[in-house]
């Protein structure tokens, strides 16, 4: 992946914002990168501090946190692909009735909406040794959910360690070899690694910075365990552009481009909501020029940040080996910055294919008094009902019938209604009627 030359404007202006990151919140050394049109695009790296000979620079491993929990989450969705397990099942049902949580379904560990304490029972799994799953749930064996499941987000790191075993049980693997196999060597993320390399020369150093005296104070690189699919890889700005282009353009070697699209929907509420949502394995986040999606990670020692933003076919990262500052929201500044200073020039408009079925459902309709758009997009029938935000793209579904394939219409059937003449009366989904005129007299309102 070569890195291509931005404007010298905008890599200045890059520039400025990591730099002001890694000086604000005191980061021994910082790498950040810019993807764009499948490439590394710009990438830089401010501080020395490296724990070696090492200088920062795209191609030095620093620990990703929880951004590992977007790996996991793939190995999940593989496993449902090929019919190993159902994202409906209950975890008792792959770990066994004694397993901790065992009532908790898959999809909700996913999601972050299973109501399970955040982090497992006992010392602080981020910064101790862990041991294998039987220790695990040995430690988590009384413990309860903290809030009733599928009401709300609740982030939790035991979630993802769980998941973790589940896909060992189905496979019949450990994770690590799992996820070297599965997904890292298919898509050439070969600096990628459940362990640093060569510590200091490879790979930073984690480190704390003392609030006062401003000296660095060494953090532990943990072997987390059990917990590993939780937070334990370690990657570069490179192998993460290469992620990124995979979060964003998918890779049927890896995982089927519908399980894609599922990890970036919304498992519950919407984007603009105000609480944090989350896909499955990806956290999602609505941005005034479009929704974007991503991860943050943090472990001792260590901050991380990636971003897609599908509008400007682009992403962000950076990675830092400092505890605590503002390395994970850095890469939502730098695609604010590429937005800025070179916006991605549209597409030119084409004529739009022949939807068979589509020209007789076609132009203003009403819910009511609500205006109504159907129109065809990029090759598709759109429902657009404005903004009461019911609105969805449609797919064919047989004779005059179409499915809802997304938002608010996701799987609902559309019925085109006709007269005794064959002409078209009026839509039906989900008990609402669309008619030509508001409120159409021949047709029931709904």
């Amino acid at each position: 992946m070569s890195e291509a030359v931005l404007l010298p404007g905008t890599a200045r202006a890059l520039e400025l914002a990591a730099r002001l990151v890694q000086s604000e919140t005191r980061q021994p050394s910082l790498v950040a990168g810019v993807v764009r049109d499948g490439r590394l695009a710009w990438s830089t790296a401010v501080g020395e501090s490296t724990g070696g000979r090492a200088s920062p620079g795209p191609d030095l491993a620093y620990r990703i946190g929880s951004l590992t929990k977007t790996v996991t989450a793939v190995l999940v969705l593989q496993a449902r692909d090929e019919g190993l397990l159902d994202l409906g099942d209950r975890l008792g049902k792959v770990l066994g009735s004694d397993a901790p949580f065992a009532g908790a379904r898959l999809y909700d560990l996913l999601a972050h909406a299973a109501g399970l304490p955040a982090e497992p029972a006992g010392d602080w799994w981020e910064r101790a040794s862990g041991g294998d799953f039987r220790d695990l749930a040995g430690r988590v064996a009384t413990q309860q959910p903290v809030l009733p499941p599928e009401q709300r987000h609740h982030y939790s790191n035991l979630a993802y360690g769980l998941l973790g075993r589940a896909v060992e049980q189905v496979r019949g693997g450990a994770w690590a070899k799992l996820v070297r196999e599965r997904v890292l060597e298919p898509l050439g993320m070969t600096a990628t690694t459940y362990a640093p390399s060569d510590p200091g020369e490879r790979s930073a150093r984690g480190y704390s910075v003392h609030p006062f005296s401003g000296r660095l104070l060494d953090e532990p690189s943990t072997d987390t365990g059990a917990m590993a699919p939780a937070g334990q890889l370690w990657s570069t700005v490179r192998d993460l552009a290469r992620w990124s282009v995979f979060l964003l353009d998918g890779d049927d070697r890896v995982l089927s481009a519908t399980s894609l699209s599922q990890m970036r929907t919304a498992a519950r509420g919407s984007v603009d909501g105000l609480e944090t949502v989350y896909g499955l394995g990806l956290s999602l986040h609505a941005r005034p020029g479009g929704d974007r999606y991503g991860h943050g990670g943090s472990m001792p020692g260590f901050l991380a940040g990636l971003r897609v933003d599908p509008r400007q076919r682009a992403a962000a990262i950076a990675l830092s080996n400092g505890t605590y500052g503002g390395t994970p929201v850095l890469p939502d500044t730098l695609l604010d910055v590429l937005g800025e200073h070179e916006p991605l020039l549209p597409e030119p408009w084409r004529p739009e294919p022949v939807v068979a079925g589509a020209d007789e459902i076609a132009g203003e309709w009403y819910w009511g008094v609500v205006p109504a758009l159907v129109r065809v997009q990029s090759g598709m029938v759109v429902l657009d009902m404005g903004r009461t935000g019911r609105s969805s793209r449609l797919v064919p579904a047989g004779e005059d019938r179409w499915r809802g394939l997304d938002t608010y219409f996701a799987g609902e059937t559309l019925s085109v209604e006709r007269d005794a003449s064959g002409r078209v009366t009026s839509l039906r989904i989900a008990t609402y009627a669309l008619t030509r005129r508001p409120y159409e007299p021949a047709t029931e309102p709904g």
